[in-house]
């Protein structure tokens, strides 16, 4: 059993999918605290200030602890989270008939072990058609996941190569994680 140090139920259905037993406890770190825009270098101060929230609250004597986080990249632009409609059709836009990379950080700590990992997968995308682009965006699915990328849904009909982990784009990369559990 671990600590899924996360709000997230794409993480937490990826854990399930692999079998892994879990409790899941987010915390309230603020993102907007970071100044940085470059990629790797955001997600891995997310991750780390995520985790030194969570760690102080529940350490890992009971369960070891689990962190996660992502940023997208595409165009060298750093992407978070889509503040609106127009924020969403922006980045979706960006993203069309280019190569975008999802970058997932997490930090997992037990009595015994700290790993801290940074993986990217990328993506090289088909143009997105601008109807199935508005309705995304009005089905809400794009909200709420960095650069309003949904790999496992709206993106898969585009894609047309992937380098990397499928499980690191949706925001954990599981396989790194699994021979340490």
């Amino acid at each position: 059993m671990i600590r899924l140090g996360s709000n997230s139920p794409t993480r937490a259905l990826i854990l399930k999918n692999f079998g892994i037993d879990f409790i899941q406890n987010g915390g309230n770190f603020d993102e907007d605290s970071i100044t940085t825009q470059n990629p790797k270098s955001f997600c891995y101060e997310a991750t780390l200030g995520k985790f030194n929230e969570l760690y102080s609250i529940y350490g890992c004597e009971e369960y070891p602890l689990l962190v996660a986080d992502s940023v997208v990249t595409s165009n060298n632009e750093l992407l978070r989270k889509a503040k609106d409609e127009d924020d969403a059709r922006r980045m979706l836009n960006l993203q069309s008939g280019s190569k975008t990379s999802v970058i997932t950080c997490m930090i997992y700590k037990s009595k015994n072990l700290k790993l801290i990992d940074i993986s990217s997968t990328t993506y090289i995308f088909d143009k997105f058609e601008d109807k199935h682009i508005e309705e995304y965006i009005k089905s809400g699915e794009c909200f709420g996941k960095a650069g309003a990328i949904m790999v496992e849904g709206f993106c898969k009909p585009y894609i047309k190569e992937v380098r990397g982990y499928e499980s690191t784009a949706m925001g954990l990369c599981v396989e790194k994680l699994l021979p340490y559990l």
